[in-house]
């Protein structure tokens, strides 16, 4: 009799990344390990005892790409724009790769331009929006049927009678781990369509619909709007060093009680962001 193999899903561990749990007829598997023992109860949670150690994922995003070596003219691409360095940053990110089959359906002659140095922003821009901010994993893609990516418009994702798509690519492969983020392997290049997100101008209307709120006693709402404002900003974009900068904004900014000081941190936040900003 053939072995019954059941996929159950998949769960999150504490350090960020996914492992994947099956049944087969010898029992329940966690990744490569086998569970021996289950249900062993705590006063704080529960043990399930497994036959060996499952180890993270090490290698970055662009480490794991070149690994895999289907994403030869992605890494080409990513290092002509300049955004290997954020790629293989803390992130996390979520990127979906288009493989060299994919780049090689394009229109030929295509990629050779937008290699050249005179297009490097036109190639920033479609690298971008295949980046979202974020470890995002197969099933909070689905059940968030969109995603805003670095370029600043949004993708959509959606459930197909073969599997999943984003836009009008096909999802082959899933849920990559790595040890910055998560890689989702796709059949076509995703060209951005519609108006980019202008950071500045975001950041400018904030500012001048807070600052009227704020003079009113509107303390709360303020610093609201200024959180939203940013943790957009922060979601379109690239620069890692930025990233961070406005990581450690939010955080402080959460940790302060007073709306007026939440407020006053968050502005200063956006001011320094509005003059960085190209």
């Amino acid at each position: 009799m053939a072995e019954q193999v059941v996929e159950l899903s998949g769960a999150t561990t504490v350090n960020g990344q996914r492992v994947d749990i099956k049944v087969d007829d010898n029992g329940v598997m966690v990744d490569g390990a086998r569970v021996v023992t289950t249900d062993i109860k705590c006063d704080n949670g529960v043990i399930h005892v497994i036959d060996s150690v499952i180890l993270p994922a090490d290698k970055t995003i662009p480490e794991t790409a070149a690994a895999a070596e289907s994403f030869k003219t992605l890494l080409a691409a990513v290092g002509a724009a300049g955004l290997a360095e954020t790629l293989g940053s803390e992130g996390p990110f979520t990127v979906f790769a288009p493989t060299d089959e994919a780049f090689g359906v394009l229109p030929a002659g295509t990629i050779a331009t937008l290699l050249k140095p005179e297009n490097k922003q036109q190639l920033i821009d479609i690298l971008t929006y295949h980046v979202v901010a974020g470890r995002v994993y197969s099933p909070d893609a689905l059940a968030a049927k969109n995603a805003t990516t670095l370029q600043g418009t949004t993708i959509a994702i959606a459930p197909t009678e073969s599997g999943a798509s984003v836009n009008n690519a096909k999802l082959l492969t899933t849920d990559l781990d790595a040890s910055n983020g998560v890689i989702h392997v796709i059949d076509r290049v995703l060209i951005p369509t519609g108006k980019k997100v202008d950071a500045r101008k975001m950041i400018f209307d904030a500012l001048a619909s807070g600052v009227p709120m704020y003079n009113s006693g509107h303390h709360a709402s303020c610093a609201n709007l200024y959180q939203k404002t940013m943790e957009r900003v922060m979601e379109c974009t690239p620069d890692a060093k930025m990233r961070s900068q406005m990581k450690m904004v939010l955080a402080a900014a959460k940790r302060e009680r007073s709306s007026m000081e939440r407020a006053w941190i968050l502005r200063r936040g956006l001011d320094k962001m509005y003059v960085q900003l190209p």
